[in-house]
């Protein structure tokens, strides 16, 4: 959201700044022969900054006849490289507020949406590093090749030392030196917004879908459990003694099956042995229990 607010604004800024600059100088020359004196120049220059192409006339106090003579330097291809720049991030930056704005649900789909917007960022990021970092040397160069002790060195009347001359109007630089300060703005506005565009990807989803335990969390986890281990200590008897008896109690239950097996096993090998006889079950309960501790009492008929 500060993108699509302040980036357009800030690259307008740039690059009118850069590409409407126009500045003159203005030279007079006063020769020894007063005939020739109060003699004014104007050099004028400005975007795209081809000082090489920029001539003027200048008199020569000898003669009644000028010299045209041309400045030195061409700044073109670096000031061409910044307002490139800021055309282009003004033109994206609009093109992100109406996706932003009206296409959002496309914007998120796949994924995709989030990962151009990332990759353009980080590449407009860089360009804006490369161009702002050129401009800023470059405006210095201009200020030193409009220079008017420079410009004097150029005009064979100026190197008389019986001849007078001095810079009646010099440039601004104030227009070039708003253009390096909202260079180096936009610079810091597309990096702080590489941060927001990689939030929106899945790259930065992955990484918070299981999010790792803080510090404070593992001493909780840790403090419940050394709490735990504790109150398990306090009672050992109490589930040593449980356990004893459970064991007790189904050795006593085993033990009991296991006779009552035996007995039914000897009673059917008697039986089957004597063919006459018959087992007597007595009515009392406590009799059954020592007939059946003792073994089966067996009765024989006479013939």
């Amino acid at each position: 959201m500060c993108m699509v607010i302040f980036a357009p604004i800030f690259a307008i800024c740039a690059f009118a700044t850069c590409g409407g600059y126009s500045g003159y100088l203005q030279v007079k020359v006063d020769c020894a022969d007063k005939r020739q004196s109060n003699r004014s120049i104007n050099i004028d220059f400005g975007y795209p900054f081809r000082l090489h192409q920029v001539h003027f006339k200048a008199p020569l106090c000898e003669a009644k006849r000028g010299e045209i003579l041309f400045l030195d330097g061409d700044y073109s291809s670096t000031a061409q490289l910044f307002v490139t720049v800021g055309v282009l991030a003004f033109l994206y930056s609009l093109l992100a507020t109406v996706v932003y704005v009206f296409y959002q649900n496309k914007y998120l789909k796949n994924n995709r949406g989030p990962l151009v917007d990332f990759v353009v960022t980080a590449v407009f990021s860089f360009m804006w590093l490369i161009s702002s970092c050129c401009w800023a040397k470059t405006v210095s160069d201009i200020k030193t090749a409009t220079n008017p002790t420079l410009v004097f060195h150029l005009i064979s009347a100026c190197r008389a030392q019986e001849n007078q001359c001095a810079a009646t109007h010099e440039p601004h630089w104030s227009r070039l030196n708003c253009s390096v300060v909202f260079g180096f703005v936009n610079l810091m506005l597309w990096v702080g917004n590489i941060w927001f565009v990689y939030k929106e990807t899945g790259w930065y989803k992955t990484g918070h879908r299981y999010p790792t335990r803080s510090a404070s969390g593992k001493r909780s986890s840790e403090m419940r459990q050394r709490l735990y281990s504790e109150s398990s200590f306090d009672q050992p008897d109490e589930g040593f003694g449980l356990s004893r008896q459970s064991s007790f109690n189904q050795t006593t239950m085993d033990f009991g099956q296991k006779l009552q097996r035996q007995a039914s096993i000897y009673h059917t090998q008697v039986s089957t042995s004597l063919p006459q006889t018959h087992l007597s079950k007595n009515e009392n309960c406590d009799k059954e229990k020592t007939v059946i501790s003792k073994g089966p009492m067996i009765f024989v008929n006479e013939m």
